[in-house]
């Protein structure tokens, strides 16, 4: 199951993974709506070019700038979060939406908790791939955590700061 724009839903696509002994240059890539990994995607340039239902898959090392220029050209882009507590896939995120435009679905997905994802939602993702043992109904009330925030991110240009007249109560 996913959350896709606070609504769960089922899954259209599968996950391209690299077993052992398999590498990104010879592995086969299925037909139909397929999320590959950016070293496949690398080195397969070629013959996976002209497909349409194809989306791109990072790990949370990668970085914006080892991104195809054509970035826009992928229906989805999930971010893979190999541990909870690593934080670049946020900053990938937020890259993505505000640095590159990109604004096809973005896939949070991996080691994903519930009280995440009001954050994850908060730099850009859209969509999100919970961990097997959470109940994603449960998880759709993360959403509501807090009423408003203070920073700027890709939801909200602007601090609260800027975004109250002094006086106001909220």
């Amino acid at each position: 199951m996913l959350i896709k724009n606070n609504e769960i839903v089922t899954d259209e696509w599968s996950v391209l993974r690299l077993h052992e002994g398999e590498t990104a240059d010879r592995v086969i890539v299925p037909g139909g709506k397929v999320i590959v990994p950016l070293p496949v995607w690398n080195c397969q340039y070629e013959a996976l070019q002209g497909r349409t239902e194809l989306g791109l898959w990072l790990a949370g090392f990668e970085r914006a700038e080892d991104i195809p220029d054509d970035v826009r050209r992928f229906p989805v882009i999930a971010v893979d979060f190999h541990k909870f507590s690593d934080g670049r896939g946020y900053t990938l995120a937020y890259r993505l939406r505000k640095q590159m435009g990109y604004q096809g679905e973005l896939r949070a997905m991996g080691d994903i908790l519930c009280d995440q994802l009001f954050y994850l939602k908060r730099v850009g993702f859209d969509t999100f791939t919970l961990r097997a043992d959470k109940d994603p109904h449960a998880a759709l009330a993360g959403f509501a955590d807090f009423s408003l925030s203070y920073q700027a991110s890709v939801d909200t240009d602007a601090p609260l700061f800027r975004r109250v007249t002094r006086g106001e109560t909220l």
